[in-house]
């Protein structure tokens, strides 16, 4: 049984470690937030200017001009600080952010990520994929398995690259891959979701990898 959004981002909060500077990316990734371990303290930061993020307010107490970079409405925490986006993006280029958890459209077994667009559609822009992916010490993709019955686990990328060899660690609803950054190219499959089978992950992946499966996890 696949794991559900919810489920997944469970399984990335288990990511998360005390002191870390975090910069979650839109779609599945800011459920993330919902699990952070109450034992850790996590700072979340915005590009568009936001370091320490609360929590999402309550239905009819938003603050329309207090937003994180995916246009949503969030609060702040006694601790938040506020400042120019130029900032922001300084602290991620300078390596000062410890984890960037981000959602995907194709992941290549190099580590290769796509992000942004499909080619003929309409976008604003790459955002700040392109700075999280290059500058944050370790990125972490979560998404589906498969987009409408076609894998997304690649041997090579067919949509624009946000970053070359860039994900560290991938979670889909199906299980939880790690990769190579560095020499050779290297992606090794080290859980399945409860009630998955490896011939199934083989079956709606194309891209090529190893089986390290410790225990079977459930998040």
């Amino acid at each position: 049984m696949a794991r559900t959004r919810d489920q997944m981002a469970a399984r990335a909060a288990r990511e998360l470690r005390d002191g870390f500077y975090v910069n979650l990316g839109i779609g599945i990734p800011t459920l993330v937030a919902n699990y952070i371990p109450p034992s850790i303290s996590v700072t979340l930061q915005s590009e568009n200017g936001m370091l320490g993020m609360g929590p999402f307010p309550f239905e009819g107490e938003e603050d329309p001009d207090l937003i994180n970079a995916g246009k949503q409405t969030i609060t702040e925490l006694p601790q938040t600080s506020f400042f120019s986006s130029a900032d922001s993006f300084g602290m991620i280029r300078g390596g000062h952010i410890d984890l960037s958890i981000l959602g995907a459209m194709q992941v290549a077994e190099n580590g290769d990520l796509a992000n942004w667009m499909i080619p003929g559609k309409m976008v604003k822009g790459m955002g700040g994929a392109m700075d999280l992916v290059a500058g944050v010490n370790r990125v972490v993709v979560v998404m589906e398995h498969e987009a409408r019955g076609e894998p997304k686990l690649l041997r090579e990328c067919t949509l624009p690259l946000t970053g070359q060899r860039c994900a560290d660690l991938v979670i889909t609803d199906l299980g939880v891959f790690t990769l190579a950054r560095k020499g050779e190219p290297r992606m090794v499959l080290i859980e399945l979701a409860e009630g998955v089978s490896l011939e199934e992950i083989m079956a709606k992946t194309q891209a090529r990898f190893e089986v390290s499966l410790g225990q079977q996890v459930d998040a």
